[in-house]
């Protein structure tokens, strides 16, 4: 079976949530499948993975490079904004772009009479040390889309769309005009009425795409996400992710994208009202920067006891868990919410919202609270780092609850849906 992958999402040098779920989902994947490739002797039968992604500028040192020798990479060098263009306008079909090279060298020739001089044709190439492709005259039999993006295919093509979130549905506020105005374009609940399967990481966004959308429940399947295998790993000694990003000696911690749905203000305001500074904590703010947050960064320079260091190195992420003494996390709506799995592996208690789907990932091991009250909060806070012995519950609860989450489940889960062509 011939299966397209949109990578797309994982061009950025620095990776957002959707970019480690996609990481760590296909990195266990392609490794499992190899073993089946294996067994199959490099037969017909075999599974062959053809990862697209596209862009102008030169991304190939931030695409993971798979080495297994069903996995192909298919790149195509136009400007983003032309590409998703003659997308939606249904001119260009993505997997078309995965053909056999013969083919794609033919539609290039011909479409070089009808493209501006000014724009540069697709390149189609292997990823560095990557094999060339094998034939693909019949083209690709599944797309699978790990998030949202634009997107045109064949009928024929069997589609499995990821939903995250619909964030975008529920708390527009929370976006940039430009960003609300690319939701609408991209039109999400035309993508769900088109795909086959839809892929949504909890029982909560999967009811939100129900709902919202009038989508039949059985097109719908739950793969919550696993923790990607760096978690489990040691990075460089406390002493030097200490040194390297300033981290005081005791401190609380939120990791996350800086934007409005994550509530980081309320975290702030929290943390100044529990006092806990003549205790002499700290509340260090780890995350890249997003949208919409010039006066939360302006709050972050202003208060005392408050620092921002910015994106942290995935190798890091583990110490700079371990080295906090609590974790804060209270998202106004999250799809799933990977960062307190995380804190939860790494042995840190955990503050969580009570809203969305973070009550269903955290089950017992969070001590959950209204994201809106500033005073429950505060509470919550001096009340788990005055008590050791709720500390301890909630460490001992996560390290139980994060038994339940895992990459290879996962990976399972989505090759049965794969191979069953439901």
């Amino acid at each position: 079976m011939n299966i397209g992958v949109d990578i797309r999402c994982l061009m950025d040098k620095n990776r957002t949530g959707v970019g480690e779920y996609t990481f760590g989902m296909l990195n266990t994947i392609f490794g499992i499948d190899l073993d089946r490739f294996k067994q199959l002797n490099n037969c017909l039968d075999a599974n062959q993975y053809f990862l697209f992604y596209n862009s102008w500028a030169d991304v190939s040192k931030n695409i993971p490079q798979w080495k297994q020798e069903n996995v192909h990479y298919v790149y195509t060098r136009w400007p983003n904004k032309l590409l998703n263009l003659l997308v939606w306008l249904r001119i260009i079909k993505l997997d078309k772009l995965c053909h056999c090279e013969e083919e794609l060298a033919r539609r290039r020739s011909n479409l070089t009479s009808s493209l501006s001089k000014d724009y540069r044709l697709p390149e189609i190439a292997s990823s560095a040390d990557a094999n060339r492709f094998p034939r693909n005259d019949r083209g690709i039999d599944t797309w699978f889309s790990p998030n949202l993006s634009f997107i045109n295919l064949s009928k024929n093509v069997r589609h499995i769309q990821t939903i995250h979130d619909l964030s975008f549905e529920f708390l527009p506020d929370c976006f940039t005009w430009k960003q609300r105005l690319w939701h609408k374009f991209l039109n999400p609940q035309r993508q769900c009425q088109r795909a086959n399967v839809i892929i949504t990481p909890s029982e909560n966004t999967k009811r939100d795409v129900i709902d919202r959308y009038q989508i039949a429940e059985s097109k719908l399947q739950v793969l919550r996400p696993g923790l990607p295998f760096i978690m489990t790993q040691n990075s460089d000694s406390r002493n030097q992710v200490k040194q390297r990003y300033g981290l005081p000696e005791k401190y609380i911690l939120y990791l996350g994208t800086l934007e409005p749905r994550k509530n980081v203000q309320t975290i702030i305001e929290a943390f100044c009202n529990s006092e806990l500074r003549t205790q002499k904590y700290e509340l260090v703010i780890a995350g890249g920067k997003g949208w919409k947050n010039k006066k939360l960064m302006q709050l972050i320079k202003e208060t005392s006891g408050v620092r921002y260091i910015g994106y942290v190195d995935e190798r890091d992420k583990p110490t700079l868990y371990k080295l906090s003494s609590l974790f804060v996390f209270i998202s106004l709506y999250e799809g799933f919410g990977l960062p307190v799995l995380e804190a939860m592996v790494s042995g840190v208690p955990v503050i969580t919202s009570s809203r969305s789907s973070l009550p269903e990932v955290v089950g017992e091991a969070g001590y959950l609270i209204n994201p809106h009250n500033v005073d429950e909060l505060a509470e919550a806070i001096k009340k788990i780092l005055s008590d050791e012995k709720l500390r301890g519950v909630l460490v001992e609860r996560g390290k139980k609850r994060i038994e339940e989450f895992g990459c290879e489940k996962l990976a399972v889960e989505f090759i049965k849906i794969i191979n069953s062509g439901v």
